[in-house]
């Protein structure tokens, strides 16, 4: 437990994180890279070009100095972060480097004004916060394992690849050494890194598992990025390079993002390849009533149209480039006053959805969403 001194301390730096707390994220991972560039073989490099990155440590940070004296109101994002940690390798021996270099930005970007007593209640913070992550991680590597997972990576090969749509591929993925693969509960996503021709380090990210075959194999269904664009680099290698039988590593299925239990109707609201942990919960909503909203740009591009049809009680796709963007009428349509809606996309899609669904008097307990990359803020 930390000292109440401390805790005042921590909360007094409260303003100074809202002002420069971007500021010093940048500059930590900067530094960070710069002194240990085997960590870029973990992180996305994307996400890292992008800034979302460094936005959600300076939200975790942020959110960690205002609930200093009560951290149990940031279990829910510790428990989003750790299942993202877990998918991606991160161990205990990271946490200490990561703690370095964190302080040290604090101190280059604040200067004189980091006094060594700020510096020293940071590094109390510090260690009580990355004491919780290393336990909630080994717990999930131990549950992971249990379950019939895989603590890190192991190899697969690529079985099939199945066009989707316009710009969707599903690549069915077989371990090499054809062990039964543990169930992954639909939402759930797994990890893949691979060696890139042309590329240092290894390339890691995240996808929904979308099936878990018969064949012994996990299905990521794939969106082709823009040629060119930092997003696009992985997914183009995927859909052009990618051969059957490439192998790729993968972690085991990880992710909190699931249908509760329950007999509430489901109001599922997709945004382009949002749609991929979205359709596998769908098919596995027994006995509710459900709804699906599929937002794409045009017919060609979105994937998984006909079992979404098929499946839902009550289905509307809205095509952006001939009826415009989602509204909230099209939204109230839908829910009914059991509705649990699970929404999923990109973050300007799912920012709009979810102002719609406040304005509708949708309870916040009853409004689910999951992020591709770092939890950002809604």
């Amino acid at each position: 437990m930390l000292q109440q001194k401390t805790i005042d301390i921590i909360k007094a730096t409260v303003p100074v994180l809202e002002q420069h707390g971007l500021t010093i994220t940048k500059t930590f991972y900067k530094n960070m890279f710069e002194a240990h560039p085997e960590l870029l073989n973990i992180f996305n490099h994307t996400n890292q070009q992008r800034g979302r990155q460094p936005h959600a440590l300076a939200n975790t940070v942020y959110a960690a100095a205002v609930h200093i004296d009560n951290l149990e109101a940031i279990v829910p994002a510790v428990m989003l972060i750790a299942h993202k940690h877990r998918s991606l390798g991160v161990l205990p021996e990271h946490y200490p480097i990561v703690g370095e270099h964190l302080l040290g930005a604090i101190k280059e970007v604040l200067g004189d004004a980091a006094t060594p007593e700020i510096i020293d209640a940071w590094a109390q913070a510090y260690g009580v916060i990355a004491d919780i992550f290393i336990s909630v991680e080994e717990d999930l590597y131990r549950q992971t394992e249990n379950n019939g997972g895989w603590r890190l990576f192991k190899p697969f090969k690529i079985a099939r690849k199945v066009k989707e749509s316009d710009i969707v591929t599903s690549f069915y993925l077989t371990p090499v050494d054809g062990e039964k693969l543990p169930e992954a509960v639909p939402g759930q996503y797994i990890s893949i890194r691979l060696a890139m021709p042309g590329e240092q380090y290894l390339m890691n990210r995240q996808y929904t598992v979308t099936d878990v075959t018969e064949n012994n194999e996990y299905r990521i269904s794939v969106k082709r990025e823009d040629e060119g664009t930092p997003n696009g680099r992985v997914s183009t290698y995927l859909h052009n390079d990618a051969e059957i039988g490439t192998e790729i590593e993968v972690s085991a299925p990880a992710g909190l993002f699931t249908l509760n239990e329950g007999t509430n109707d489901v109001l599922f609201i997709a945004g382009g390849v949002g749609v991929t942990p979205l359709y596998r919960m769908l098919l596995t909503a027994d006995n509710r009533k459900t709804s699906f909203i599929l937002c794409a740009r045009n017919e060609r591009v979105a994937a998984f149209t006909e079992q979404i049809e098929t499946n839902a009680d009550h289905y509307k796709a809205i095509y952006s480039d001939t009826d415009g963007f989602v509204t909230k009428e099209q939204i109230q349509n839908m829910l009914t006053s059991e509705s649990d809606v699970y929404i999923c996309g990109p973050t300007p899609f799912m920012q709009a959805v979810i102002g719609q669904l406040r304005e509708l008097g949708v309870a916040e307990d009853r409004i689910h969403y999951e992020f591709f990359g770092p939890a950002l803020t809604v």
